[in-house]
């Protein structure tokens, strides 16, 4: 059995300008020839992906669609209907990929409940902006009406808010293993999973109106599995430092020690490259024998080679 590879794709990877089935899937197509790369160097592979713009598209169409006969579906039903979405454009391209270069292998998406705590901090400060600009009053109209919380988006319109609690759990974590073991491409905790709670007494998993960075989620499920190598792929080939500024700095080979002063220093940006660098200090601190790279998908050549990306390694 080869390397344990667990990959984090972006949802903006996948949906650009165009919303149409038609396109994303012919963005998966391009995708999964950079991803069929790994299975032939021998490597075991399970492939997440982000839902954004996916998921803030569908609640657009609920909401258009909303009536008493045919009510809007909740934030937790939404998450899982593009995790199969897009889990199927996905599984389609790589079936068809591999089929192309005459590699026989199984891929398999699975929709995943990820469990989150009740009493997880996120739950009572909510800031993850999803749905349709609201002006004010629409916005306090439908505060009253379903008790949501509402906030002002830069200057755009009022957007309503939901916690973004941290993963503590996977349910299907051991489908994953099984399938693995068994040389299945997994592509799983899609859109960072539907989030859930478990109660104490009951064990009963509940739906919640919530999202889980598809960062974290990954950075979970490549402990969970033991995962060689953890792929966090983004629009640039390396994190830097002082980015975009005369002393900009490329990362090649750093600590999670060195990655904290950098945080310190305010270096990466909060909702774009922060997450991902503190995906990738929790999972090496956590699983030490593994390695975090962040990188693009056009520079996945340079990953199989053992040099590209920057590669984050235990102190």
């Amino acid at each position: 059995m080869g390397r344990k590879i667990v990959i984090a794709l972006g949802g903006n990877a996948i949906l650009s300008s165009d919303a149409s089935a038609q396109a994303q899937q012919k963005a998966l197509v391009q995708t999964a020839k950079y991803l069929v790369q790994f299975i032939e160097n021998g490597d075991e592979l399970i492939v997440t992906h982000g839902n954004g713009p996916q998921v803030g598209n569908l609640l657009l169409q609920q909401a258009a669609a909303d009536s008493e006969k045919n009510p809007a579906m909740p934030l937790d039903t939404c998450v899982a209907m593009t995790e199969g979405s897009i889990g199927f454009w996905l599984q389609n391209a790589l079936v068809n990929e591999l089929e192309t270069r005459g590699i026989h292998k199984d891929v398999a998406a699975v929709v995943t409940q990820v469990i989150v705590s009740n009493d997880d901090p996120a739950f009572s400060q909510p800031t993850k902006p999803i749905g349709p600009f609201l002006s004010e009053e629409e916005a306090k109209h439908q505060a009253e009406l379903t008790g949501a919380i509402f906030k002002e988006d830069a200057g755009r319109g009022w957007r309503k808010v939901v916690p973004s609690p941290k993963p503590i759990g996977i349910k299907e974590v051991n489908v994953v293993r099984s399938l693995i073991e068994s040389g299945v491409v997994v592509i799983t905790a899609g859109g960072g999973g539907i989030p859930v709670v478990e109660d104490p007494q009951t064990k009963q998993l509940t739906g919640v109106e919530a999202v889980i960075d598809k960062d974290f989620a990954s950075q979970t499920l490549s402990e969970l599995v033991g995962a060689d190598l953890f792929v966090i792929l983004t629009g640039v080939d390396n994190v830097y430092v002082n980015y975009n500024q005369p002393n900009q700095e490329k990362l090649e080979q750093v600590t999670p020690s060195q990655l904290k002063q950098y945080i310190a220093e305010n270096q990466f940006a909060p909702g774009s490259m922060l997450p991902k660098v503190e995906a990738a200090i929790n999972f090496v601190e956590r699983y030490p024998q593994g390695k975090a790279i962040i990188t693009s998908l056009e520079n996945i050549e340079q990953v199989l080679t053992g040099h590209g990306g920057t590669q984050v390694v235990a102190d």
